[in-house]
């Protein structure tokens, strides 16, 4: 039997059973069993993996879903780690995440300002505000990223993008289209509420960013600002944030 922890953020009890769900369709023509056990440090689900097929099961849930390293001492430099932002430093000088590391206490892990301007700012001063804004991180947004230090005596890491996440905001941009990202809504919960508010006609397609988190790109003309109230109707526990690529560095 393996436990571990699904790299998921639970804000509300019935994401739970969304969860579960989830693991019952990924026992399909396995001999493996897969169930939720509890919550642990206040927002992480974690999973016991039992049964013949249990390293195969294992391997599938960490592709589709992911694990949080829990430790830091599981952690090393350069490794490549999903994050979600958890605020902007209180001095300004980048962005917090939080990477799923609570054992035997919660790491504070950071992504430097230097390192953003670099990345997505084409080395722009601009501060981590305007980053934040015209990129539409918030609260709750998964990120790709990769470790660049680690102070395990004061329990910190610095970090930055992934070269994947950095290649797919330049997609992003190239493509000229407005991203409405949804933070707090599975797949399925977003496709019903396109069907029934008619705003599947001004979608091209819905991209999973995490499991209660995605991205959906909007077609030619579409404001994506301009369906958040229609969207929002049918989401009502969803967070909403825009990636303009038409608007990015305009004051």
């Amino acid at each position: 039997m393996t436990k571990k922890t699904l790299f998921a953020r639970i804000d509300r009890p019935r994401q739970l059973n969304q969860i579960e769900r989830s693991l019952r369709r990924f026992l399909e023509g396995l001999d493996a069993k897969a169930e939720v056990v509890g919550v642990v440090a206040d927002k992480w689900p974690q999973i016991e993996i039992s049964g013949e097929d249990e390293g195969i099961l294992t391997n599938y849930i960490a592709r589709e879903i992911g694990f949080c390293p829990e430790k830091i001492q599981a952690v090393k430099k350069y490794a490549t780690l999903k994050g979600y932002v958890a605020g902007l430093d209180e001095d300004g000088e980048g962005l917090k995440v939080d990477v799923g590391i609570f054992e035997p206490s919660k790491v504070n892990a950071i992504v430097r300002l230097d390192h953003l301007r670099a990345q997505l700012a084409d080395g722009k001063e601009v501060d981590i505000k305007k980053i934040a804004e015209s990129y539409g991180f918030c609260k709750g947004l998964p990120l790709q990223l990769e470790v660049t230090n680690i102070d395990r005596k004061e329990n910190r890491m610095e970090m930055e993008l992934s070269t994947a996440q950095v290649v797919k905001y330049k997609l992003w941009i190239e493509s000229l289209l407005d991203r409405l990202i949804v933070i707090g809504a599975t797949r399925d919960e977003i496709q019903k509420a396109l069907d029934h508010t008619g705003l599947i006609r001004d979608v091209i397609n819905v991209e999973s960013l995490g499991f209660f988190e995605h991205a959906l790109t909007c077609k030619i003309g579409t404001d994506a600002v301009g369906i958040v109230s229609i969207a929002g109707r049918r989401l009502r526990s969803a967070k909403f944030t825009v990636f303009n690529p038409r608007k990015l560095w305009k004051t």
